[in-house]
């Protein structure tokens, strides 16, 4: 059977598909840097090179740089020669979230090493290596039925991700034709434990915002100036301390209005998976004590709860020695994740309209929207979603569980909207990989098994 040889060629290619994606992984391609500008493209380049190489037609880079939106290019295949087979749209990022702090990591994270069976360096399960196993999939199909697939393909890779995936949303909502298809197959999600096939249904959308407080013309001396002028970082800090309460509760009046409940069903399963709070907290967080609304239990918390974090405070004066400055301008990066039935341009007035209530006097206060995304929850009836399920039981020998993902990945809403396909969140992850964070790695046993899992999908799709 073809599938069968897909799995042998891709079993007997393993190191050097391994060798490729460590190639990949050692080019900078942080969407953020505008240093790295040149890099992000020429990860771009290489990926749309090798899925040239491996047959797939119409590869070309998409330009999204607007007048309005100084993007990075999409990457576009496809191969459309099996007519009455469904269509699948591969989606994936080629982008990398920025590797600080430095020092924390044990080898260099645009140096990829390879310890204890897993590939370390920045992007390597987030997304380069997840996006890998699609090309890798692809090209063990080919060589299997000589030149074609069981399936017609799309293919489409971005560079922004990491920075919200404005040029892949618009790319969709204006040209959404030329990505159609019947499914939508990402690999950005995670395990929920090691040999444990999982199947993501669920995702939260989020806000990404700039809290800015000012507080006079200029910085002044606190020597001449302190105990009378307002302290700009002092407000910021005092506006912060009342988005949230002790206990994790969020304070913006109604944000909790349209929160919409798991059901019973997804509550029940959600209690049978293999978690132990006290191994999540020492292991996977590291922390004394755990945080969060009371009265719900920590996957509810990570997956059906709204959150808000602050991830960053910059400004005033932070270098060697002292300086006694009264900032003028302090800045917090806050974000909210949202889940159904909550919506970005709604939650986003919330936090506006109420930082706007408790703005501290002599402060002015300004929050604006970076980027933002919906929450989803994907339906399980239809047979893209059962023949994963099979097919990922073929390669680990057990039954796929069903959870839902704490985090965000915006283009999932936009294949529902723009282009009305379900899609498949497919990723083999696991939960220490410390994606976004030092010493990012993915195993390379779900590297190989990912990369089976999805030769068998395809070829189940095609049935």
């Amino acid at each position: 059977m073809a599938v069968e040889s897909a799995v042998e060629f891709a079993a007997g290619n393993g190191e050097r598909f391994v060798e490729e994606l460590t190639a990949l992984l050692r080019i900078p391609s942080v969407s953020t840097d505008p240093e790295r500008v040149g890099d992000v493209r020429k990860a771009a380049q290489f990926v749309a090179d090798e899925l040239a190489r491996i047959g797939m037609e119409n590869v070309h880079l998409i330009e999204t740089t607007t007048p309005t939106h100084n993007g990075h290019p999409l990457v576009y295949a496809d191969w459309l020669h099996v007519p009455g087979k469904p269509t699948v749209l591969c989606y994936g990022h080629y982008d990398v979230q920025p590797a600080e702090p430095l020092e924390l990591w044990k080898s260099p994270a645009f140096e990829p090493e390879i310890r204890d069976g897993n590939i370390y360096a920045r992007g390597a399960v987030d997304d380069k290596g997840q996006m890998w196993m699609h090309v890798k999939a692809l090209e063990s199909l080919m060589t299997a039925h000589g030149g074609k697939l069981p399936v017609n393909v799309r293919v489409i890779v971005e560079g922004e991700e990491e920075v919200g995936g404005e040029g892949i949303a618009a790319f969709v909502r204006e040209h959404g034709d030329q990505l159609k298809a019947d499914v939508a197959l990402v690999s950005d999600t995670e395990m929920f434990a090691p040999e444990l096939p999982t199947l993501c249904v669920g995702l939260r959308g989020m806000i990404y915002t700039e809290i800015e407080v000012n507080s006079a013309r200029g910085d002044l001396h606190s020597g001449i100036f302190g105990g009378a002028a307002p302290n700009s970082f002092i407000g910021l800090a005092q506006i912060i301390a009342k988005l949230k309460d002790e206990n994790g509760r969020i304070l913006l009046p109604h944000v909790y209005d349209k929160v919409q409940q798991p059901t019973e069903a997804e509550l029940e399963a959600w209690k049978k998976l293999p978690f132990d709070e006290e191994e999540y907290r020492e292991k996977e967080v590291g922390t004394s004590a755990l945080t969060g609304e009371p009265g719900y239990g920590v996957l509810h918390r990570l997956w059906a709860r709204p959150t808000l974090e602050v991830h960053g405070m910059p400004g005033g004066f932070i270098g060697a020695g002292a300086k006694t400055v009264i900032p003028a301008k302090a800045v917090a990066k806050v974000s909210m994740r949202l889940v159904p039935d909550m919506t970005p341009a709604e939650t986003f007035a919330l936090l506006r309209d109420y930082v706007a209530t408790i703005v501290p006097k002599g402060c002015t206060v300004e929050v604006r929207m970076i980027h933002s995304g919906d929450p989803i929850v994907i339906s399980t009836d239809n047979h893209f979603v059962t023949a994963a399920t099979e097919a990922m039981k073929t390669v680990f020998g057990k039954d796929t569980v069903f959870v839902r993902g704490g985090g965000s990945i915006p283009i999932v809403g936009d294949f529902v909207r723009e282009l009305g396909i379900p899609t498949v969140l497919m990723g083999f992850g696991l939960p220490d990989d410390n994606l976004h964070a030092p010493n990012e790695k993915f195993n390379l046993s779900n590297f190989h098994r990912g990369i089976e899992s999805i030769v068998r999908w395809l070829e189940l799709v095609g049935a």
